[in-house]
């Protein structure tokens, strides 16, 4: 069983006929046999019983998630909706609340309902959405955080973006709302000029985490746009973990007490945002203004992976927005370093057909390989871009694509997940790879040549262009080749 409508005055009668089309289990208990009978006539499967008795109604409905109380008069939809928490402690409570409803009554009604809506201002299309599974993931996803007890670490992925640090933000604010002390955590640096100036801005406070930190100084964990901890974080692997919501396809099992994986949506601020309108919580500037960007930036101004859910969150956040920091955040001033990186992709580029690689050297400023690689895109017959750099123990990969049917998050993961980590969109993907992978075994060569083959020669191969054959045959036991006769 999953929802039940409880009580079914006549401004319910449209909504029943909207859930009824869904797939899910729908029982609806009156008290009037005769409406019963009708709603039966109907196809709905309603029963005559005493709607003020919580225990004949857990006989007759069992496993409910989602309540919907919807009587005739305020008396006694406040009658009902405590019947129905009484029922059902843990579901899901909708309370639709007659527009001659007192103060009084409305307190009381709130009391029990986790929302109440006016018949003179809601529509059915609204109440539907609140009665079926959005709803039901609300109330799950408050009921896991009420049971924090003490501070929750909401954690975006290494190195965040706007969609992360955005999310996190977010998330803050919603666990706050339930009365859970939270705070928005990462690892890694915020080195891109764009995610700088939406930080510094929007004045987001952040928590910045290093390998050696204490985390039981944490009584619970959540995750924002990456899913499994360990993984693109500095979280232990094995460490147990409350919340995961993302928008990436999972690439292993996912284990949280809730769960949020849709990967239909463009960005996991979308998923977060609608969280807050299903709560009714005011996001604010700030928060607005940073989830609004963060959807943007994801989903590449509205043109990759966009979908409904995408648009219509940007609707209700666009309002409350500030235009002129985001057009700041959109034009941050570039680093030194930035251009340099840049200037040396340009220079160090090697093209196969309309794929453009290259490897920028050393590097401090991970996130302007990003920059580099979607400058390049622009190039004339260029679909595919790789640009990548080296620290003293890892080498960063970014890679962007258009145009084409190429999946670059797989196109990365088969090339590089043996060695390294790897994943991504579609057109838009990363790697990280330990150095000491490549070098193994090559002590007495170029460390920088190395690294541009190995990394260039297995990106190649994995699109199925040949590779050059002086290259592989010299680092084959890199590029997991073997000398073809």
């Amino acid at each position: 069983m999953n929802r039940l409508v409880l009580g079914c005055a006549s401004a319910g009668l449209s909504l029943v006929e909207r859930l009824a089309e869904k797939p899910q289990p729908l029982v609806v208990l009156v008290e009037d046999e005769r409406r019963a009978d009708a709603l039966r006539d109907e196809g709905v499967d309603a029963r005559h019983i005493d709607v003020t008795n919580a225990t004949a109604i857990r006989t007759v409905a069992g496993g409910v998630n989602s309540v919907v109380v919807a009587p005739e008069s305020p008396e006694r939809v406040r009658q009902l909706a405590e019947t129905a928490r009484m029922a059902y402690p843990d579901a899901f409570v909708l309370a639709y609340v007659p527009a001659d409803t007192s103060e009084a009554d409305a307190r009381a009604i709130s009391a029990n309902a986790d929302r109440t809506v006016e018949a003179t201002v809601e529509t059915s299309g609204w109440l539907l959405d609140r009665a079926g599974a959005i709803g039901i993931r609300t109330r799950k996803l408050q009921g896991v955080l009420r049971d924090i007890d003490g501070t929750l670490a909401v954690v975006a992925h290494d190195n965040p973006d706007p969609d992360a640090i955005a999310s996190a933000i977010g998330l803050q604010r919603i666990a706050e709302a339930t009365g859970t002390d939270a705070e928005a955590c990462y690892y890694g640096e915020i080195n891109h000029q764009e995610n700088r100036a939406l930080v510094n801005l929007l004045e987001y406070d952040l928590t910045n985490l290093s390998p050696d930190d204490d985390l039981e100084a944490y009584d619970g964990f959540a995750l924002v746009d990456h899913s499994r901890p360990g993984v693109n974080d500095g979280l232990p692997e094995d460490l147990s973990v409350d919340v995961v919501i993302d928008h990436h396809p999972p690439r292993a099992p996912v284990e949280a007490r809730f769960v949020d994986l849709r990967s239909d949506v463009g960005a996991t601020s979308t998923l977060v945002s609608g969280y807050l309108r299903q709560l009714g919580l005011d996001a604010g500037t700030p928060l607005s203004t940073g989830l609004l960007y963060g959807i943007q930036t994801d989903t590449d101004d509205f043109s990759r992976e966009v979908s409904t859910a995408d648009f219509e969150a940007a609707a209700h956040l666009v309002g409350d927005a500030d235009g002129t920091a985001l057009q700041r955040i959109e034009s941050p001033s570039v680093t030194a370093e930035t251009l340099e990186i840049i200037a040396a992709a340009v220079s160090s580029r090697r093209v196969e057909d309309d794929v453009l690689t290259s490897c920028v050297g050393g590097i401090s400023d991970r996130d302007a390989l990003a920059q580099a690689a979607d400058k390049l895109l622009e190039m004339e017959a260029i679909s595919t871009t790789l640009v990548f750099g080296y620290t003293d123990e890892m080498v960063f990969v970014s890679a962007r694509s258009r145009g084409t049917d190429l999946d670059l998050g797989e196109a990365l993961r088969e090339a590089f997940s043996q060695i390294g980590s790897a994943g991504g969109h579609a057109d838009m993907a990363g790697a990280q790879i330990p150095v000491g992978m490549l070098l193994e075994g090559s002590e007495d060569a170029d460390r920088g040549e190395v690294i541009s083959e190995v990394v260039t020669e297995r990106f190649f191969e994995t699109l199925g262009i040949e590779p050059d054959r002086a290259a592989a045959l010299v680092y084959a036991d890199f590029l997991g080749t073997e000398e073809r006769e």
